[in-house]
């Protein structure tokens, strides 16, 4: 569970700075989306501290990683999606090994979150897809709203 808040933790932390990234890029609807992300990830690090606190133990809201900023989109979907990756082989390990050991509410906490993470995976795959079918460029358009007038 300590791992799992701490990968979460850095996930959110990890969308955190790719939104700000993305509205130094001029990509504010994408921005929105990683903030979106940002606070889904948050819920889960909460889930995992209620039930750390359940079980009587104590959060250690430690980085699994540190967030790293990203140079392309490209570069900032891939990483995201091996991270998601590591999340779901992992949650998908500590649900099993919850179960061999009758922890139940742990294993469905951790079903319950990778199923999350399988549906984060599958829009990064989606976004990577587009970028090679359509390029940079023409993906990107999507995610401006506009050119900000000048004063």
């Amino acid at each position: 569970l300590q791992t799992a808040l701490h990968m979460e933790l850095t996930a959110a932390h990890q969308y955190q700075l790719h939104s700000h990234v993305l509205e130094d890029w001029g990509l504010d609807k994408l921005a929105a989306q990683m903030r979106t992300e940002m606070q889904e990830e948050l819920g889960h690090a909460d889930l995992y501290i209620a039930r750390i606190m359940f079980l009587n133990g104590k959060p250690d809201l430690d980085f699994h990683r540190k967030p790293v900023q990203a140079e392309t989109l490209v570069d900032m979907f891939q990483s995201d999606l091996a991270d998601e990756k590591e999340a779901i082989e992992f949650y998908t390990l500590a649900a099993q090994h919850a179960m061999k050991t009758g922890d139940i509410g742990s294993r469905t906490l951790f079903e319950q979150i990778v199923l999350d993470e399988e549906g984060h995976k599958s829009w990064l795959e989606l976004q990577l897809n587009l970028i090679d079918r359509l390029g940079e460029k023409s993906f990107s358009a999507k995610y401006v709203s506009g050119v900000a007038s000048a004063e």
